[in-house]
């Protein structure tokens, strides 16, 4: 009994010592980066920019895979399942990771069980129609809308989304009635816009600037002009009291040490730090953000409390 007694100490005594030994050498191999959206959105091509910088200052592969569906829940369900060791981590969009958990009560994760590493990029949303659209401005939307309810398509990605919740704020604050069709991302939701299979989209500035020659974007949901593109209104300009952006970042699974977050936090923060990165988000029609894990963490909760009296209304 005496020897069993001192084995079992040799080996959590070993286990002890294993931990920090293992934490020491990360990574020690590939990373899986998972993007919960299709290929060719906003958060790919963010991850496509960071995956040949994270691999240089990690100094291992970073694998991108995409795990789309239900506006990104189903891979964030996916990413709280991982184990927490450091090797699996999935961008996070803001509002989204908040919303759903308290929209659909089960949305297969819950806000608090994403650990933020850091948050990175922004788009503002904005309400487009094509060139060629009867609707020259916000206000003869409105205007068609009131006269006609429902027959106005709008695609946007997800539902109870940064994009749903846009259209039923702005719904609610005009007076109107459109039809509101989620799409598994916003490649998808653009495709069906320009394919003329929606009347507008709720879409997302960087997307809105690359196909500005062929539409008319009628407001952005943000408090100055979007400079890019400054001739376009926003929505507190036309008398609606309507913000609204896509904050993205990425996040890891419950549990995960603090040494492990704060190494891929620094190497996160290490690429939106760079001059040449932030060039080419804003030529992208990005806004670039910096916020670390302590940081975002503490944003995600302001946000929390923010939202919630907001999708309790649009419940009932």
């Amino acid at each position: 009994m005496r020897n069993a007694t001192r084995l079992l100490v040799m080996l959590i005594g070993a286990l002890i010592l294993a931990v920090p030994s293992a934490l020491a050498k990360y990574p020690d191999r590939a990373i899986t980066y998972e993007i919960p959206f299709n290929p060719g959105g906003q958060s790919d091509v963010e991850a496509r920019r960071q995956q040949p910088r994270l691999e240089k200052i990690l100094g291992q592969k970073v694998i991108v895979q995409y795990k789309p569906g239900g506006g990104g829940s189903v891979g964030w369900a996916n990413l709280v399942k991982q184990r927490p060791n450091g090797y699996y981590m999935a961008g996070i969009n803001i509002p989204h990771i908040i919303l759903q958990p308290l929209a659909r009560g089960n949305a297969g994760y819950t806000t608090e069980q994403l650990v933020p590493v850091a948050l990175f990029q922004a788009t503002p949303i904005g309400l487009a129609v094509m060139n060629d659209a009867p609707f020259q401005n916000l206000e003869d939307l409105v205007a068609y809308a009131k006269q006609n309810p429902e027959t106005i398509t709008c695609g946007g990605s997800g539902t109870w989304s940064g994009h749903h919740i846009a259209y039923l704020q702005f719904q609610k604050a005009a007076g109107i009635k459109m039809t509101y069709i989620p799409y598994k991302g916003a490649s998808p939701s653009v495709a069906a816009f320009l394919g003329g299979h929606v009347k507008a989209l709720w879409a997302n500035s960087n997307d809105l600037f690359q196909h500005k020659d062929k539409i008319r974007v009628l407001a952005f949901g943000t408090e100055k002009p979007f400079a890019p593109m400054p001739d376009v209104p926003t929505f507190k300009s036309k008398g609606y009291n309507i913000l609204a952006s896509i904050d993205r970042g990425v996040g890891v699974p419950p549990k995960t040490p603090k040494a492990i977050v704060k190494t891929l936090e620094a190497a996160f923060l290490s690429i939106s730090r760079d001059p040449g990165v932030q060039q080419q988000m804003l030529a992208d029609g990005f806004v670039p953000l910096e916020m670390n894990s302590e940081e975002s963490a503490a944003y995600i909760q302001s946000k929390v409390e923010e939202w919630a009296p907001v999708v309790k209304e649009f419940k009932k």
